[in-house]
């Protein structure tokens, strides 16, 4: 199976688990990344409780539940902002040239803040068109280990999917 389809896929379950773990444990503070093998879970999650989580990400995505894999908290959307401020505040603080600091300096700020608001909206879209696939073929936890540096705690989850005769097409072909 290719890479980028695995990773999507291993998106999504990550997304899908911090959601449910998010709603067993509301005031906990989790993050995820993936990669084509799995993914981390980085924060204080009971093992049992991540691999219940897991298992039910897994169930609810394959039942069709796809806004499980969108996750607002993302590093698609966070670098997605970042990019659009810095766009709009440099289209803004160029267009305002030449008048002083007390009007680039607003509409630098104004740049900045249209480029956040867009950067969530055009953060999910590409989480759903790129970055993420709901679309899970069947796929089952290989293992889930407990990993400790230095005081933070965090966990691997590794993944295997079943063979199928066609990865999905990738975005744009």
């Amino acid at each position: 199976m290719h890479f980028f389809a695995l990773t999507r896929w291993n998106h999504a379950i990550e997304h899908a688990t911090i959601h449910i773990l998010s709603r067993m444990t509301p005031f906990t503070s989790m993050a995820g990344r993936s990669n084509s093998r799995g993914f981390y879970i980085y924060g204080d999650i009971p093992t049992d409780m991540l691999h219940q989580a897991v298992k039910e990400a897994i169930r609810r995505l394959q039942e069709g539940e796809r806004q499980l894999a969108i996750h607002p908290n993302c590093g698609t959307n966070m670098l997605t902002s970042a990019v659009l401020a810095a766009g709009g505040t440099m289209l803004a603080v160029t267009s305002t040239r030449g008048r002083g600091w007390v009007e680039q300096a607003p509409a630098g700020v104004l740049g900045a803040l249209i480029g956040v608001v867009m950067g969530q909206l055009v953060g999910m879209r590409l989480q759903a068109s790129i970055t993420t696939d709901a679309n899970l073929p069947p796929v089952r936890v290989v293992q889930i280990e407990r990993r400790r540096l230095g005081s933070r705690i965090f966990h691997w989850v590794e993944l295997a999917y079943a063979s199928r005769a066609a990865t999905p097409a990738l975005p744009g072909s």
